[in-house]
Parts: structure tokens; sequence; C-alpha cells
């Protein structure tokens, strides 16, 4: 009939390929009941449609001859029973990679936050206290002697620096920085080579630190500072802006 009605209309399989833009081997095999190359029923129906339309014919009848000789048409599926199923089906999530990236920075920001409130809170009570960084704290303050009381009883007021040595413990070494003047960067590390302290001695702070066997200095501005060893002072002339890298034991200073 597609084959009829084509001739009838004067048009070649070369015309009907061009206007419809079905493939003409395609074309040749319908028209001869080959519908192998058309890849399945619902191709075929819609080549068949396409063509009818082509060479002028009613495609309705040739659609329905086709199903009545090829098995007939398959039932509609429902629209129901698929869109529940796709509904209920779960959706899988994918790894929200973005809000973790954000939850990490958020927690690294807190904890140097914090890191860097804890210190300053610790560099505030060293400014006001006397903070021993390592061992019991010694005391390098010598007992200041009081005149109005040295004659009738005949007492002798100890001298400060016999004082300061006696005030330290003799199995340590004890070692005291203060900042009269200025401030200067200080690191201060025990015999194991960890750091007691590393930062910045304000003008006005005093730091004393104690170990067991060695406390090794490094001073970045060694003129801005006195320096007591096992309660003695150190009187070193150390110039302004001058960094020293110093060693003390437990039986220094035995010569200065």
């Amino acid at each position: 009939m597609l084959q009829r009605a084509r001739i009838d209309a004067g048009l070649t399989v070369d015309d009907v390929s061009a206007a419809t833009r079905v493939r003409v081997p395609i074309v040749h095999g319908i028209e001869q009941g080959d519908f192998s190359r058309c890849g399945g029923d619902v191709y075929a129906r819609g080549h068949i449609r396409t063509l009818a339309r082509a060479v002028g014919l009613d495609p309705e009848p040739l659609v329905d001859q086709y199903d009545a000789e090829h098995g007939g048409r398959p039932a509609p599926t429902p629209a129901t029973p698929l869109f529940e199923a796709e509904r209920i089906r779960p959706e899988r999530r994918r790894p929200n990679w973005t809000a973790a990236m954000v939850a990490a920075i958020v927690a690294v920001i807190g904890f140097v936050g914090f890191t860097l409130l804890s210190g300053g809170n610790d560099d505030d009570s060293d400014a006001h206290d006397t903070p021993v960084a390592e061992g019991p704290q010694a005391s390098s303050h010598a007992p200041k002697p009081n005149p109005g009381k040295s004659g009738g009883s005949g007492a002798t007021t100890p001298d400060p620096s016999d004082s300061a040595v006696a005030g330290v413990p003799r199995d340590k070494v004890t070692v005291k920085l203060d900042a009269p003047d200025g401030r200067s960067w200080i690191s201060v590390k025990d015999h194991n080579g960890q750091t007691l302290f590393d930062g910045l001695l304000q003008r006005g702070d005093s730091k004393t630190f104690q170990d067991s066997q060695k406390i090794d200095l490094v001073l970045g501005d060694a003129g801005a500072l006195d320096l007591f060893v096992n309660g003695k002072r150190i009187d070193d002339e150390f110039r302004p802006g001058q960094v020293e890298r110093l060693s003390y034991t437990k039986g220094d200073p035995e010569a200065g």
C-alpha cells in the first residue's frame, strides 16, 4: 500500500527518504514488509506513520495492520505505579564536601583563636606575677637591711647577695631575668632541650626558670636585661641590641 501510494504520487524512494529523513534501505524494507532494519516495534510504527503521511495515506489502518501481523500493540503501562515507585525510591545523597571543608576551617580557626587567647592570658599573668617556668619558685630578692634596728641588739644584717644565694636551692640551677628599662625577646631551654619559654619579656617583667642540671639562654637584647644565676647577679657588660647565647649549671657563676 505504501509503495503503490508513493508511485501514484509520482515520488521515488529517494524523494520519500529526503522528505521524511528515513534512510533509503528502511523505506525499501518497509515497502517489502521487512521491518528488521527499524530497530523494534516502536520505531517501525513511527516509520509507518511518517511514510504514510509523506505519500498521502491515513497511517492508522496501516499501523493496525502492522500490530495484527506482529503480535498486537503492547498494553500501556499505568503511570501511577511508575510515579509511586519513583517517588518512594530512596535518594542517594552525596557527601557534602563543601560543608565538611567549612566545618574543618571553622574548627582550625577556633583552635588557633583559643591558643592565641590562652597565650595572651599567660602573658598578662606573667606581667603581674612572679612566674617560675620550671621547678619550684626561687626567691632572688634579698632582704633589705633595717638601719633603725641595727644597734642595740648587736644583730648584723646579712649582705643582700649572700641572702639571695641562700634563698635558691643548691640542687638546681636557677636563672632569673628582669627587664627594668626595656624589653627583649628571650628563649629558655632545659638540659633536655625542651623549651621553657620563647617570647617577649616586656618592660617591667620578670621571669625565673629552674632545672636540675642546665639552662640554655638566647637573649635578643641582652643590654635591656638584668641576669641573675643561682642568686648572683651577672655583671657582664651587655650592649643594647646585643644577642647573647649563654648556658648555666648548678655551680655557676664560679667566676664573675
